[in-house]
């Protein structure tokens, strides 16, 4: 009897410890998920995109072409007027001619174009001056009122025919085309102009025409001309040094 309850007690024992040891077995590790890759419509893969393209700077304005500048030396150029007219006590006309050195300014040129902003040229119309004083006179109060408005003032704008960038030496023919204020009046010239350069200098003759009544101007009346004809001829000898 003793030996019965002592197996039921084992067989017990046994049952109990195996269930201890199924419940405390670690569970294992969940499998670890592998990516899909993402497909495109067609099916395939997409590859992975490509790294941003680093910014290029734009190319500067500077290479379309220096700017350089020519300045006008005033002791070794001359502006003139012509006038044809008729003077008492002869038979053939003859030329009125004014002149002056007061004549300044500067030429700018950037690349194959004339910078107006920068160009400007002028003369002194109180200093004109010619072989009768009476007309000299005559045009200054009352032809130019250059009391009142000292200067003829001409802004390039545009060159016609003149290689560029310029060449260092030889002669060329061109034009120079731009505005020139008389007065109250400003109107677009042309002038015909020949230089000859010679390294950092330029030796032109400019010539342009008009009327008087372009520029709402009196024509001189004094008592040794008799008539004038109605055609205005600038003439300007002109000296220009390149500047640093």
């Amino acid at each position: 009897m003793a030996s019965a309850r002592l197996l039921q007690r084992t067989l017990l024992l046994l049952l109990i410890g195996g269930l201890m040891a199924a419940c405390a077995a670690p569970s294992g590790a969940p499998p670890t998920a592998t990516p899909i890759p993402t497909s495109a419509p067609g099916g395939e893969s997409t590859p992975p995109a490509p790294p941003a393209p680093t910014p290029t700077a734009a190319p500067s304005d500077a290479a379309a072409g220096d700017r350089i500048a020519y300045g006008v030396i005033s002791e070794e150029s001359e502006a003139r007027y012509r006038v044809r007219e008729q003077l008492v006590g002869f038979d053939l006309p003859n030329d009125a001619v004014g002149t002056t050195r007061a004549i300044t300014g500067v030429l700018v040129l950037e690349g194959n174009r004339v910078v107006p902003e920068a160009s400007r040229f002028q003369v002194d119309l109180r200093t004109l001056t010619s072989d009768q004083a009476r007309r000299d006179n005559f045009i200054r109060r009352n032809t130019l009122q250059a009391d009142r408005y000292p200067y003829a003032v001409f802004v390039p704008r545009e060159i016609q025919g003149l290689p560029l960038p310029l060449p260092t030496s030889g002669e060329h023919t061109f034009r120079l085309i731009g505005d020139l204020t008389i007065r109250e009046t400003t109107r677009p010239v042309t002038w015909e102009v020949t230089a000859r350069v010679e390294g950092d200098r330029v030796i032109a003759q400019a010539r342009t025409q008009f009327t008087f009544a372009d520029f709402g101007l009196e024509p001189p009346r004094v008592p040794v001309v008799l008539s004038v004809d109605e055609t205005i001829r600038l003439e300007v000898d002109a000296v220009l040094q390149r500047q640093p």
